[in-house]
């Protein structure tokens, strides 16, 4: 069994796996409603242990994704890194909000991630837009509070401080 010490390895472990989740195959018609995985787990542990996973997590993990999809390097990275450093630089008081207003909040800082995607992949000319892009804001904020709830209990369980 892994061992609890650090938290770290289970923190760890959640990224590669939201990261599968964001490269797990997808019928055609639900490509444009995957939610942002990476984003939430990472956002979620900036909440509860900002000092375990910050702002350098978010940039490791967004150029681990970057290159899993091929992507610009470092556009996930800089997305990622500025969605969780704003929760961060908050994490008092968004933690306080019910999970629902949290659930919004996190739909926000999925849509700032979407927008700095786009305009990053934009300057290098392989971006077009439509609307089709952002419903995957409203599938990440619909589905928050599970993946709040489950990464609560796996933070509990294993008693990651």
């Amino acid at each position: 069994m892994l061992e609890p010490a650090s938290g770290r390895v289970w923190i760890w472990l959640s990224v590669m796996l939201a990261l599968s989740l964001s490269i797990m195959p997808l019928p055609f018609q639900f490509e444009p409603f995957r939610p942002d995985w990476l984003a939430m787990v990472l956002i979620y542990w900036a909440l509860a242990l900002p000092h375990r996973a910050n702002v350098g997590t978010a940039w490791v993990a967004g150029l681990l994704l970057d290159v899993l999809l091929g992507s610009t390097l470092g556009v996930r990275a800089m997305a990622m890194a500025i969605s969780t450093y704003l929760a961060a630089f908050q994490f008092q008081k968004i933690r306080n909000f019910s999970l629902w207003q949290q659930a919004l909040i996190i739909g926000l800082l999925s849509l700032v991630g979407k927008v700095t995607i786009f305009w990053a992949e934009h300057l290098f000319g392989r971006a077009s837009l439509n609307l089709a892009y952002f419903w995957s804001t409203l599938s990440t904020m619909l589905i928050w509070p599970w993946v709040f709830l489950v990464l609560r209990k796996v933070r509990r369980r294993f008693n990651i401080k």
